[in-house]
């Protein structure tokens, strides 16, 4: 009899940073398929995921690591999300707000449900998530463990999130809202490099000591917000509604 092979096609897409071990993403890969989730994306990893470790320790999971996409950098991995969270077990001095697990899927899933896509990006089994990594992301995920030891394995930090979120999952079905489809990271950052132009082009970047704390505190702003494409494409207008009022008062001087 054919193996029925039951995930979700709305579910969050787990990215693994810098993984070390294959057999590690083969564990990670068994965990999303115990609770339903089916898109993973490696971000330079050091080993085949399609090796023969890795596929014995997926377990029969490695339908996902054979659907597994890799890419060079992480921002790659994410450009075409709605919104990022990344799992850290160290707080670092950035103004994201902190969820723990719980509160992460129900955050996820009104990303889901306004047909967005989500990450939950995992670090590096040595060292997680480095700082570079954490700018990317609109909010931090900390798991609250024992203090006195709170280091976990790559697929058992996996584990605990995709099974918070299986578990709600199955309470209710996620309502689609056509209407509001979340702006992806690509579509964001190219509106902040246009903004950064405009903005230099006129002055605001001039203290060059200051330039790119400036740049990160505006960018967070905008990151934080979950932009709609249709509220990017307000942004849009309204900037150009400026510019055209500038150079109208520059040409009447």
């Amino acid at each position: 009899m054919k193996k029925v092979v039951l995930v979700s096609t709305v579910a969050p897409t787990i990215v693994l940073v810098r993984p070390q071990l294959a057999e590690n993403v083969g564990m990670v890969a068994r965990a999303m398929m115990n609770c339903g989730c089916s898109s993973l994306r490696l971000v330079a990893p050091r080993e085949d995921h399609l090796s023969k470790a890795a596929i014995s320790a997926a377990s029969g999971a490695q339908e996902i690591l054979q659907a597994a996409q890799v890419f060079a950098s992480l921002e790659d991995a994410v450009s075409d999300m709605s919104c990022v969270m990344a799992t850290t077990a160290r707080l670092r001095d950035m103004a994201k707000q902190v969820f723990p697990p719980k509160l992460a899927v129900q955050k996820t899933n009104k990303v889901l449900s306004k047909n967005g896509k989500i990450a939950w990006l995992f670090g590096p089994e040595r060292t997680g998530l480095e700082n570079a990594d954490l700018d990317l992301a609109d909010y931090l995920v900390q798991i609250p463990l024992n203090p006195a030891h709170s280091s976990l394995n790559l697929s058992q930090a996996v584990l605990i999130m995709a099974y918070h979120w299986w578990s709600e999952s199955q309470k209710k079905s996620l309502p689609c809202v056509q209407e509001t489809q979340l702006a992806t990271k690509q579509e964001v950052s190219l509106f902040l490099s246009k903004l950064d132009g405009d903005l230099e082009a006129n002055g605001y970047y001039s203290l060059v000591d200051k330039k790119d704390r400036m740049k990160r505190n505006l960018h967070n702003i905008f990151i934080r917000m979950n932009l709609t494409r249709s509220e990017l494409k307000t942004l849009y207008n309204a900037i150009s509604f400026l510019k055209k009022k500038i150079n109208k008062a520059k040409n009447t001087c």
